[in-house]
C-alpha cells in the first residue's frame, strides 16, 4: 500500500446536498463497501444528522468522491430504499424518508447494541474482566459526554 490514506479514506461532502454526508470507508476491513455506505447513511438518518426530506448525494457524485464503482453506491441506495429509510422522487433523486420517533429510537438501540456486543466480545477475547470492561466503557462515555472524545488518560 502507498500509505495509510490508501487504506482508510475519510471523505466529507462539499456541496449543500451532501454537506452532512460524511463517510469513512475502509477498503481493506472485510466489510463490503456497499454495507459501509448503508450503515453510515442509516446512522446519519437515525441520529438526526440527516433530516427528513433531505436529499442524498447523487450516485455518480458520491461514487467519484469515495473512488468506488457507481454500482456500489447504487446497490447501497437500493437496499436503503427497500428498507424504507430513503424514498425516490422521480426526476429528483433520493431523499430521507420520514422515520417515526419510536422506530428511530428502536433503530438507535439496535445499532448501539451491535457495537456494544462487538466491544464486549473483544473484551472477553482479550481477557478483560466485566468490571474492567465496564470501567473502560464508562471512562470513554464520560469523556464523550464532556466533549473530550480525543482525550486519553
Amino acid at each position: 500500500m502507498r500509505n495509510a490514506e490508501s487504506q482508510r479514506r475519510h471523505l466529507a461532502g462539499a456541496s449543500q446536498v451532501d454537506a452532512n454526508m460524511i463517510f469513512e470507508i475502509d477498503a481493506h476491513g472485510g466489510v463490503p463497501i456497499y454495507r459501509q455506505i448503508m450503515d453510515q447513511v442509516r446512522r446519519q438518518i437515525v441520529t438526526g444528522q440527516m433530516a427528513e426530506g433531505e436529499p442524498l448525494e447523487q450516485v455518480r457524485s458520491l461514487a467519484a468522491r469515495l473512488k468506488v464503482n457507481p454500482m456500489t453506491v447504487s446497490k447501497a441506495y437500493g437496499y436503503l430504499e427497500r428498507e424504507g429509510i430513503v424514498a425516490r422522487r422521480r426526476g429528483l433523486g433520493l431523499f430521507v424518508a420520514p422515520v417515526e420517533k419510536d422506530a428511530r429510537i428502536r433503530k438507535k438501540k439496535e445499532m448501539l447494541e451491535g457495537e456494544i456486543k462487538r466491544a464486549a466480545a473483544s473484551a472477553v477475547h482479550m481477557g478483560f474482566s466485566e468490571e474492567e470492561a465496564s470501567d473502560l466503557f464508562q471512562k470513554h462515555y464520560r469523556q464523550c459526554r464532556s466533549g473530550k472524545e480525543g482525550a486519553e488518560s
